[in-house]
């Protein structure tokens, strides 16, 4: 199967995941969404409509509208994901039953996480709010993060008029675990650390990586700003639990050392994974 397939194919099974997230978990226990699957879900505990149908009906007119906002191949994704996503809320609805309602947030969470996560690591959109912040980004300069934020912020607020304070409360908590799933899926589970060091001893704290560690070491030319002297700094990628012994091996050559520690994810080449395709 080539890269399209591939991918249409995580689309498909991520609209799956998408649309039993909502179906099995969020409805039933009266949860909302953001977006415009938060609207259609508001729609339904109000007028009884079926959020398949609304859902596909709004991101169909919002597709209509922005397409020239999205390349041609996100386009035709997005496409794809609104008409699956869509397709599966319809075919499920009435599937789930009320649970805990802890039990349903976190699921909740967790089901429309992976299922946003395969889509959009495929190169599609559900629609909805990554559409319109586009729109607002290219006509007015906004921020898409910052619109997509502020739109599913309101979204969900509008619908606590609905179901209630408390459910919204859970609502939120919902959503901040889908996002952390999205997050894990989009970037990578196994975190990795990137650490800079700046040190009199950057050779013998290099040395001492390459062959205790046997991972690479980058030096970087540099020339402090107060001092103007021309100094070296390293830079090194390691797993998460080489940290400690890292931190150890630099204060053995230089307890004075400046060392700034970052997390980085989805680190591949060699002496790490390299990327599926």
């Amino acid at each position: 199967m080539n890269n399209t397939g591939k991918e249409i194919t995580l689309i498909i099974i991520g609209s799956l995941f998408f649309a039993l997230g909502v179906n099995w978990f969020a409805i039933p226990n009266e949860l909302g969404e953001g977006g415009v699957t938060g609207i259609s879900m508001t729609l339904y505990y109000l007028l009884g409509w079926s959020p398949g149908i609304t859902n596909f009906v709004m991101n169909g007119v919002l597709l209509a509208i922005g397409y020239k906002v999205l390349n041609k191949r996100v386009t035709w994704y997005t496409m794809i994901a609104i008409f699956f996503t869509s397709l599966f809320i319809h075919l499920t609805e009435g599937m789930g039953n009320p649970l805990d309602i802890m039990l349903g947030t976190v699921f909740a969470g967790v089901f429309i996480g992976i299922g946003l996560g395969l889509v959009l690591r495929s190169g599609g959109t559900t629609g909805g709010s990554t559409i319109i912040a586009r729109m607002l980004n290219q006509h007015f300069g906004w921020s898409v993060s910052t619109s997509m934020f502020v739109f599913d912020i309101l979204v969900v607020l509008g619908s606590s008029v609905v179901i209630g304070i408390e459910n919204t409360m859970y609502t939120g908590i919902s959503i901040y675990i889908s996002t952390k799933i999205l997050d894990y899926l989009i970037d990578g589970f196994d975190t990795r650390k990137a650490v800079t060091i700046i040190s009199q001893n950057t050779l013998a704290i290099a040395e001492k990586v390459s062959a205790e560690m046997d991972r690479g070491v980058t030096v970087i030319n540099a020339r402090g700003h107060y001092s103007n002297e021309a100094k070296d700094i390293l830079y090194v990628v390691i797993n998460k639990q080489e940290l400690f012994l890292l931190k150890k091996m630099i204060q053995q050559v230089d307890d004075k050392a400046f060392v700034v520690v970052h997390d980085v994810r989805d680190v591949f080449g060699e002496g790490f994974t390299f990327p599926k395709t």
